[in-house]
């Protein structure tokens, strides 16, 4: 007897599991080498100063691009940083919360607008690719709410992209909104097929197989998640999808928040780091490469070989010859 399972998600494009990749989204005249450079970026945000973020994270995309890197990943709402009153502060505390998601609006990123333009040039003059978390404002509609999503920017500075975050966790449903799932797909670079998912999307296992499915070789994974558990979930997703996972992760301080900021009262005294990073880089085989980087700001390199993702399928291809699409159907439904 055969048993079909079948699951639906709602976006623009339909991804059968036939056993063979999917083609990318995006297409580019791009050499890609199997041999590359690539960093995870952890680094603070100047907290809710959308300018100054953008002009640290330009400085942070040059330097790496003068160690030869191809692809650098930065932290979950890197710009303008991670709203995390939304675990302090209870929604009864109307005025402060006002306040706060007003700031956060007013920092937070337009596609495009002056802060992606800067961010094009610095990646097209360095020759790097870029995946930068961002708290995108709703241009399409209001202009006034919010989605956690990943940019991602091409070596020749263009935007070839962006993620909105699926489903926001716990209390970021109080700031965030529900990505629609129409940009879940890859980008083919010069690093490499790229595919991102925003920190506990990698838990889900259908995202994770759409991201498989488009034939990624790297997995960004910007994320604000610093626990041991999380980085035994990225490794076991490394092994799982025969791909390289990059986890970017905030190192963010006490000293990192204002003090005119009246939710930094309410942590624990003492304390030194609201997020200690942790950040790191895996091989397709689920070994750390590179990290993690704990308690400190910093930039960590990996030179990984593509040609590992190959050794990584010859027992297991999830989506590929361990896939039984005669008994197994997943599609990604059209809106």
């Amino acid at each position: 007897m055969k048993f079909i399972l079948t699951f639906i998600f709602c976006t623009t494009f339909t991804i059968i599991s036939s056993g063979q990749p999917t083609s990318v989204s995006s297409k580019n005249n791009n050499t890609m080498e199997n041999t590359i450079k690539v960093a995870a970026a952890q680094i603070s945000p100047v907290f809710l100063n959308k300018q100054q973020t953008v002009e640290k994270a330009c400085k942070t995309i040059e330097e790496a691009a003068l160690k030869g890197t191809k692809l650098i990943v930065f932290p979950e709402a890197f710009i303008s940083g991670y709203p995390d009153w939304v675990w302090l502060i209870p929604n009864s505390k109307s005025a402060e919360l006002n306040q706060l998601y007003t700031e956060l609006v007013t920092n937070a990123v337009s596609i495009p607008d002056n802060s992606t333009d800067k961010l094009c040039k610095a990646a097209k003059n360095n020759n790097i690719n870029v995946v930068i978390g961002i708290n995108e404002r709703n241009t399409e509609t209001s202009n006034s709410s919010l989605y956690n999503s990943i940019l991602f920017i091409d070596d020749h500075g263009k935007i070839i992209g962006k993620h909105r975050k699926l489903i926001p966790t716990g209390g970021e449903r109080l700031v965030w909104g529900r990505g629609d799932g129409s940009d879940l797909r890859t980008y083919q670079t010069s690093a490499g097929i790229l595919g991102g998912l925003i920190c506990w999307e990698n838990y889900m296992p259908l995202a994770r197989n759409a991201i498989y499915e488009g034939g990624a070789q790297i997995l960004t994974s910007p994320t604000w998640d610093k626990s041991p558990n999380w980085l035994t979930s990225i490794q076991h997703i490394a092994r799982e999808g025969g791909l390289f996972v990059i986890s970017a992760c905030m190192a963010f301080s006490m000293n990192d928040l204002p003090d005119k900021l009246e939710f930094k009262k309410l942590y624990p005294e003492g304390r030194e780091w609201v997020n200690t990073g942790n950040s790191c880089i895996i091989g397709p085989n689920g070994k750390i490469l590179a990290g993690p980087l704990d308690s400190q700001e910093g930039i960590l390199y990996a030179d990984i070989d593509l040609n590992d993702i190959l050794a990584a399928k010859r027992m297991f291809d999830v989506v590929g010859h361990y896939s039984r699409p005669d008994v197994f159907h997943f599609e990604v439904m059209k809106k």
